[in-house]
């Protein structure tokens, strides 16, 4: 009996290892590809991406961060941003131009609920509030806490966790630009 189930245990695991194998490079090809997308989104047009990620510490978070330039000048910076949110994590990329002035915002992974917190995702009216948000003159919390951001109806936790995010992204440019000057 014992010996019957190592053997079925070491054939479950040698598929096992196989599958991954076979899985593992098409699954990095696609997260990769689904990074370039992004990236596409959140940055403008115009200017040249650096593909390769650069890392800085932040709050005692790592942050994953791309630059983009034009004519060799830095002009807009995409910070990958994670919070707790609702359902757990919610991974946004977010273009910070100079000055802190947020181009736009594409969410990566999420767990939230289907159809109330997931919005943030699709609902066009709450993720458009972020294009062009200054900063400077406004405050990236939920009006309900006294922010400038209008929060998805029944989703108010999803809706400050991807403020946070946001404002994290800013912030962390913010220490970039230091760092560089």
């Amino acid at each position: 009996m014992a010996a019957c189930l190592t053997g079925v245990c070491l054939v479950c695991s040698a598929i096992l290892g196989g599958v991954y194998a076979m899985t593992k490079e098409p699954i990095e090809e696609a997260s990769r590809k689904a990074l370039l997308e992004a990236l596409a989104v959140v940055l403008p047009a115009e200017g040249e991406v650096n593909p390769e990620a650069q890392f800085i510490e932040f709050d005692g978070k790592n942050y994953e961060y791309y630059v983009q330039t034009l004519d060799t000048a830095v002009v807009c910076w995409a910070v990958k941003s994670a919070v707790g949110g609702f359902g757990g994590p919610l991974t946004l990329l977010v273009g910070v131009e100079k000055g802190g002035v947020v181009h736009a915002t594409r969410v990566l992974s999420h767990s939230e609920t289907p159809g109330l917190g997931a919005k943030c995702e699709t609902e066009a009216s709450f993720i458009d509030q972020f294009k062009g948000f200054d900063t400077s003159v406004k405050s990236l919390k939920v009006r309900k806490d006294g922010g400038d951001v209008d929060a998805i109806t029944a989703s108010t936790i999803t809706s400050r966790a991807y403020a946070e995010a946001v404002s994290n992204a800013v912030k962390v440019v913010k220490k970039i630009q230091e760092e560089v000057q």
